[in-house]
Protein backbone atom coordinates (compact mmCIF):
# COMPACT_ATOMS: atom_id res chain seq x y z
CA UNK A 1 0.00 0.00 0.00
CA UNK A 2 2.89 2.64 1.17
CA UNK A 3 4.16 2.83 -2.46
CA UNK A 4 0.95 3.04 -3.98
CA UNK A 5 -0.39 5.63 -1.97
CA UNK A 6 2.95 7.47 -2.48
CA UNK A 7 2.74 7.28 -6.29
CA UNK A 8 -1.05 8.91 -5.75
CA UNK A 9 -0.09 11.85 -3.79
CA UNK A 10 3.13 12.54 -5.99
CA UNK A 11 0.80 12.48 -8.92
CA UNK A 12 -1.38 14.96 -7.02
CA UNK A 13 1.72 17.15 -6.17
CA UNK A 14 3.20 17.43 -8.82
CA UNK A 15 0.37 17.63 -12.05
CA UNK A 16 -2.64 17.93 -10.34
CA UNK A 17 -2.78 21.01 -8.31
CA UNK A 18 -0.42 23.33 -10.88
CA UNK A 19 -3.37 21.86 -13.40
CA UNK A 20 -6.24 22.61 -10.91
CA UNK A 21 -4.66 26.19 -10.63
CA UNK A 22 -5.03 27.19 -14.09
CA UNK A 23 -8.24 26.21 -13.95
CA UNK A 24 -8.88 28.40 -11.44
CA UNK A 25 -7.24 30.99 -12.52
CA UNK A 26 -5.39 31.06 -15.67
CA UNK A 27 -4.40 34.82 -15.09
CA UNK A 28 -3.53 36.01 -11.57
CA UNK A 29 -2.26 31.86 -10.68
CA UNK A 30 -0.76 31.49 -13.69
CA UNK A 31 2.88 32.28 -12.43
CA UNK A 32 2.37 29.57 -8.92
CA UNK A 33 1.08 27.00 -11.02
CA UNK A 34 4.15 27.48 -13.44
CA UNK A 35 6.76 27.01 -10.56
CA UNK A 36 4.41 24.56 -8.57
CA UNK A 37 6.58 21.17 -9.70
CA UNK A 38 9.52 23.18 -8.18
CA UNK A 39 7.90 23.84 -5.13
CA UNK A 40 6.11 20.31 -4.96
CA UNK A 41 9.40 18.84 -5.74
CA UNK A 42 10.79 18.30 -2.02
CA UNK A 43 7.37 16.94 -0.97
CA UNK A 44 7.15 14.40 -3.19
CA UNK A 45 11.00 13.46 -2.71
CA UNK A 46 10.09 13.26 1.41
CA UNK A 47 7.62 10.28 0.51
CA UNK A 48 10.75 8.21 -0.56
CA UNK A 49 12.69 8.94 1.92
CA UNK A 50 12.78 7.30 5.95
CA UNK A 51 11.01 9.05 8.39
CA UNK A 52 13.31 11.36 10.02
CA UNK A 53 14.59 15.26 10.40
CA UNK A 54 15.42 15.40 6.13
CA UNK A 55 12.04 13.62 5.19
CA UNK A 56 10.50 16.27 8.06
CA UNK A 57 12.20 19.62 6.65
CA UNK A 58 11.53 18.24 3.03
CA UNK A 59 7.51 18.28 3.96
CA UNK A 60 7.87 21.06 5.66
CA UNK A 61 8.75 22.74 2.59
CA UNK A 62 6.08 21.74 0.61
CA UNK A 63 3.56 22.70 3.84
CA UNK A 64 4.75 26.63 3.34
CA UNK A 65 3.89 25.92 -0.43
CA UNK A 66 0.02 25.05 0.28
CA UNK A 67 0.02 27.60 3.39
CA UNK A 68 0.73 29.75 0.50
CA UNK A 69 -2.37 28.28 -1.47
CA UNK A 70 -4.24 29.16 1.53
CA UNK A 71 -3.40 32.80 1.81
CA UNK A 72 -4.58 33.08 -1.48
CA UNK A 73 -7.92 31.75 -0.42
CA UNK A 74 -7.92 34.05 1.83
CA UNK A 75 -7.05 37.10 -0.01
CA UNK A 76 -9.74 35.75 -2.79
CA UNK A 77 -12.59 35.70 0.10
CA UNK A 78 -11.68 38.92 1.19
CA UNK A 79 -11.39 40.92 -2.37
CA UNK A 80 -15.07 38.82 -3.14
CA UNK A 81 -16.21 40.60 0.35
CA UNK A 82 -14.94 44.07 -0.25
CA UNK A 83 -15.92 44.05 -4.25
CA UNK A 84 -18.53 41.22 -4.79
CA UNK A 85 -19.54 40.40 -8.33
CA UNK A 86 -22.77 40.32 -9.70
CA UNK A 87 -24.79 37.30 -8.60
CA UNK A 88 -21.02 35.71 -6.93
CA UNK A 89 -20.52 36.53 -4.09
CA UNK A 90 -18.03 35.21 -1.41
CA UNK A 91 -20.45 32.68 -0.46
CA UNK A 92 -21.70 31.42 -3.91
CA UNK A 93 -21.82 27.96 -4.91
CA UNK A 94 -18.91 27.63 -7.35
CA UNK A 95 -16.92 29.77 -5.44
CA UNK A 96 -17.25 27.91 -2.08
CA UNK A 97 -16.00 25.33 -3.93
CA UNK A 98 -13.02 27.19 -5.49
CA UNK A 99 -12.06 28.43 -1.79
CA UNK A 100 -11.93 24.88 -0.60
CA UNK A 101 -9.82 23.80 -3.34
CA UNK A 102 -7.42 26.37 -2.33
CA UNK A 103 -7.52 25.62 1.71
CA UNK A 104 -7.05 21.59 1.18
CA UNK A 105 -3.94 21.16 0.27
CA UNK A 106 -2.60 23.14 3.64
CA UNK A 107 -4.42 20.01 5.16
CA UNK A 108 -2.19 17.52 3.36
CA UNK A 109 0.85 19.14 3.73
CA UNK A 110 -0.13 19.49 7.67
CA UNK A 111 -0.30 15.72 7.63
CA UNK A 112 2.55 15.31 5.47
CA UNK A 113 5.39 17.08 8.48
CA UNK A 114 3.46 15.20 11.02
CA UNK A 115 3.90 12.16 9.26
CA UNK A 116 7.42 12.33 7.89
CA UNK A 117 8.42 13.32 11.46
CA UNK A 118 6.86 10.32 13.05
CA UNK A 119 4.50 12.09 15.50
CA UNK A 120 1.16 11.39 15.51
CA UNK A 121 -0.74 14.44 15.18
CA UNK A 122 -4.20 14.93 17.78
CA UNK A 123 -3.52 11.21 18.61
CA UNK A 124 -3.67 9.97 14.96
CA UNK A 125 -1.94 6.89 13.87
CA UNK A 126 0.70 7.81 10.97
CA UNK A 127 -1.19 4.99 8.68
CA UNK A 128 -3.66 7.63 8.90
CA UNK A 129 -2.03 10.49 8.52
CA UNK A 130 -0.19 9.14 5.45
CA UNK A 131 -3.75 8.13 3.77
CA UNK A 132 -4.88 12.33 4.83
CA UNK A 133 -2.64 13.92 2.51
CA UNK A 134 -3.63 12.24 -0.97
CA UNK A 135 -7.45 12.39 0.61
CA UNK A 136 -6.95 16.12 1.13
CA UNK A 137 -5.10 16.33 -2.60
CA UNK A 138 -7.80 14.35 -4.60
CA UNK A 139 -11.37 14.64 -2.01
CA UNK A 140 -10.06 18.00 -0.86
CA UNK A 141 -8.26 19.68 -3.54
CA UNK A 142 -9.49 17.92 -6.99
CA UNK A 143 -13.63 16.86 -6.16
CA UNK A 144 -13.76 20.79 -4.58
CA UNK A 145 -12.50 22.22 -8.04
CA UNK A 146 -13.74 20.25 -10.30
CA UNK A 147 -17.49 20.72 -8.26
CA UNK A 148 -17.48 24.56 -8.35
CA UNK A 149 -16.66 24.26 -12.67
CA UNK A 150 -19.48 21.62 -13.19
CA UNK A 151 -21.55 24.43 -11.36
CA UNK A 152 -20.28 27.48 -12.93
CA UNK A 153 -20.35 25.43 -16.33
CA UNK A 154 -24.67 24.10 -15.28
CA UNK A 155 -25.66 27.63 -13.66
CA UNK A 156 -28.75 27.41 -15.61
CA UNK A 157 -29.95 24.07 -13.88
CA UNK A 158 -30.43 25.05 -10.68
CA UNK A 159 -30.50 23.26 -7.25
CA UNK A 160 -28.61 20.46 -8.39
CA UNK A 161 -25.73 22.18 -9.65
CA UNK A 162 -25.85 24.07 -6.35
CA UNK A 163 -25.68 21.36 -4.35
CA UNK A 164 -23.15 19.67 -5.88
CA UNK A 165 -21.16 22.52 -5.51
CA UNK A 166 -21.96 23.11 -1.37
CA UNK A 167 -21.93 19.43 -0.35
CA UNK A 168 -18.51 18.50 -1.74
CA UNK A 169 -16.35 20.81 0.34
CA UNK A 170 -19.28 20.51 2.89
CA UNK A 171 -18.67 16.57 2.80
CA UNK A 172 -15.18 16.92 2.76
CA UNK A 173 -15.33 18.70 5.93
CA UNK A 174 -17.40 17.02 8.07
CA UNK A 175 -15.17 13.78 7.19
CA UNK A 176 -12.42 15.68 8.59
CA UNK A 177 -14.45 16.54 11.87
CA UNK A 178 -15.54 13.09 12.06
CA UNK A 179 -11.42 12.14 12.37
CA UNK A 180 -12.01 14.35 15.76
CA UNK A 181 -15.61 12.87 16.84
CA UNK A 182 -16.14 9.07 15.63
CA UNK A 183 -16.97 6.58 13.09
CA UNK A 184 -20.85 7.77 12.80
CA UNK A 185 -20.00 11.31 12.02
CA UNK A 186 -17.09 10.21 9.35
CA UNK A 187 -20.31 8.37 7.50
CA UNK A 188 -22.56 11.35 7.81
CA UNK A 189 -19.36 13.08 5.94
CA UNK A 190 -18.81 10.27 3.60
CA UNK A 191 -23.02 10.29 2.60
CA UNK A 192 -22.82 13.96 2.05
CA UNK A 193 -19.78 14.05 -0.24
CA UNK A 194 -20.74 10.81 -2.02
CA UNK A 195 -24.01 13.03 -3.00
CA UNK A 196 -22.22 16.10 -3.84
CA UNK A 197 -20.05 13.59 -5.87
CA UNK A 198 -22.60 11.72 -7.45
CA UNK A 199 -24.38 14.90 -8.28
CA UNK A 200 -21.26 16.13 -10.03
CA UNK A 201 -21.16 12.74 -12.07
CA UNK A 202 -24.59 13.14 -13.17
CA UNK A 203 -23.94 17.15 -13.91
CA UNK A 204 -21.15 16.15 -16.30
CA UNK A 205 -22.46 13.51 -17.69
CA UNK A 206 -26.00 15.04 -18.61
CA UNK A 207 -24.57 18.01 -19.25
CA UNK A 208 -21.32 18.70 -19.53
CA UNK A 209 -20.20 15.99 -21.76
CA UNK A 210 -22.70 16.51 -24.47
CA UNK A 211 -21.05 19.92 -25.13
CA UNK A 212 -17.85 18.63 -25.80
CA UNK A 213 -16.62 19.58 -29.00
CA UNK A 214 -14.27 16.08 -29.62
CA UNK A 215 -14.46 12.41 -28.50
CA UNK A 216 -11.52 12.23 -26.73
CA UNK A 217 -12.86 15.48 -24.26
CA UNK A 218 -16.06 13.42 -23.90
CA UNK A 219 -14.76 10.37 -23.45
CA UNK A 220 -12.68 11.94 -20.79
CA UNK A 221 -15.81 13.42 -19.18
CA UNK A 222 -17.51 9.91 -19.22
CA UNK A 223 -14.85 8.30 -18.02
CA UNK A 224 -14.78 10.58 -15.05
CA UNK A 225 -18.42 10.46 -14.08
CA UNK A 226 -18.23 6.78 -14.79
CA UNK A 227 -16.19 5.83 -12.49
CA UNK A 228 -16.98 8.24 -9.68
CA UNK A 229 -20.29 5.96 -9.11
CA UNK A 230 -17.91 3.15 -8.03
CA UNK A 231 -15.77 4.79 -5.96
CA UNK A 232 -17.67 6.59 -3.84
CA UNK A 233 -20.06 3.25 -3.05
CA UNK A 234 -16.65 2.00 -2.22
CA UNK A 235 -16.60 5.07 0.22
CA UNK A 236 -19.79 4.59 1.50
CA UNK A 237 -18.84 0.90 2.03
CA UNK A 238 -15.96 1.45 4.12
CA UNK A 239 -17.44 4.21 6.10
CA UNK A 240 -20.25 1.81 6.67
CA UNK A 241 -18.25 -0.37 8.14
CA UNK A 242 -16.10 1.64 10.18
CA UNK A 243 -19.41 2.84 11.78
CA UNK A 244 -21.48 -0.61 12.49
CA UNK A 245 -18.47 -3.22 12.57
CA UNK A 246 -20.09 -4.45 9.17
CA UNK A 247 -16.99 -6.10 6.83
CA UNK A 248 -15.52 -3.62 4.89
CA UNK A 249 -12.38 -3.07 2.38
CA UNK A 250 -9.57 -2.85 3.92
CA UNK A 251 -7.26 0.33 4.00
CA UNK A 252 -5.20 -1.70 1.36
CA UNK A 253 -8.11 -2.50 -0.42
CA UNK A 254 -9.16 0.98 -0.54
CA UNK A 255 -5.91 2.77 -1.74
CA UNK A 256 -5.76 0.06 -4.59
CA UNK A 257 -9.64 0.33 -6.14
CA UNK A 258 -11.07 3.70 -4.12
CA UNK A 259 -7.75 5.81 -4.22
CA UNK A 260 -6.32 4.56 -7.51
CA UNK A 261 -9.74 5.24 -8.80
CA UNK A 262 -10.29 8.45 -7.88
CA UNK A 263 -6.39 9.68 -9.15
CA UNK A 264 -6.53 8.46 -12.21
CA UNK A 265 -10.26 7.92 -13.35
CA UNK A 266 -11.91 11.13 -11.82
CA UNK A 267 -9.22 13.18 -10.94
CA UNK A 268 -6.74 13.00 -14.31
CA UNK A 269 -9.64 12.54 -16.67
CA UNK A 270 -11.33 15.02 -15.05
CA UNK A 271 -8.40 17.71 -15.01
CA UNK A 272 -7.73 17.22 -18.89
CA UNK A 273 -11.12 17.16 -20.05
CA UNK A 274 -11.53 20.53 -18.21
CA UNK A 275 -8.47 21.83 -19.63
CA UNK A 276 -9.55 20.53 -23.40
CA UNK A 277 -12.80 22.58 -22.90
CA UNK A 278 -10.99 25.81 -21.51
CA UNK A 279 -9.05 25.78 -24.68
CA UNK A 280 -11.96 25.25 -27.02
CA UNK A 281 -13.73 28.00 -25.30
CA UNK A 282 -10.64 30.05 -25.23
CA UNK A 283 -9.99 29.51 -29.42
CA UNK A 284 -13.81 29.66 -29.96
CA UNK A 285 -13.46 33.15 -28.04
CA UNK A 286 -13.39 36.19 -30.62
Amino acid sequence: MTVLVHLIVTLGMLYVIPAGLRLIDPVALRGTARIWPLLAAPGALCLWLPRGAIATALAALYAAATLYLAARAAARLLRSVRRPAAGAGPLAPSETAVLTALLAPSVAGTALVAERSGYRLFGFDLDILALTVPHFHFAGFTAALVAGLVCRATAGVGALSRWAAYSVPGGTLLVLLGYFVDDWAELAGAVVLTGGMWAVALLTWREVRPGARDRTTAALLATSAAVLVATMLLALWWALGEATGLVHPTLTWMAATHGLGNALGFALCSLLAWRRLTLDRTETTP
